[in-house]
């Protein structure tokens, strides 16, 4: 992966974390900020509970990036729920994660009836 690709995804974690902070969540840092890469460490932390992979793409095959979460949220023995946060040039982020893990978070918070 070439300079500019990784500086592209330092300034994707960087924005997602600032969107998070901006809504509340004040401990969401990157990754990288507090233990280096590891390989098995979601790019951003500090969502309980969840393993949240970045990607800042034109194109994204969103099926692999979701595998790629899905490996990284159990290495290890973890139990992470996987989400990729994803976002084009000039639109706002989207977050993917599965049904099953959506409706077990949404039936979690005070919105559920």
């Amino acid at each position: 992966m070439g300079k500019f690709s990784r500086d592209k995804g330092k300034r994707a974690e960087r924005d997602f974390v600032n969107l998070c902070k901006k809504c509340g969540f004040e401990k969401v840092h990157r990754t990288a900020q507090f233990c280096g890469k590891t390989g098995e460490a979601g790019d951003v932390e500090g969502l309980a509970n969840i393993h949240v992979e970045c990607k800042h793409v034109e194109r994204l095959n969103l099926r692999e990036a979701m595998e790629q979460s899905e490996r990284d949220a159990t290495a290890n023995g973890g139990n992470d729920i996987p989400l990729v946060a994803h976002k084009k040039n000039g639109k706002p982020w989207l977050v993917t994660l599965s049904a099953e893990d959506f409706l077990y978070i949404y039936g979690r918070s005070d919105l559920a009836e």
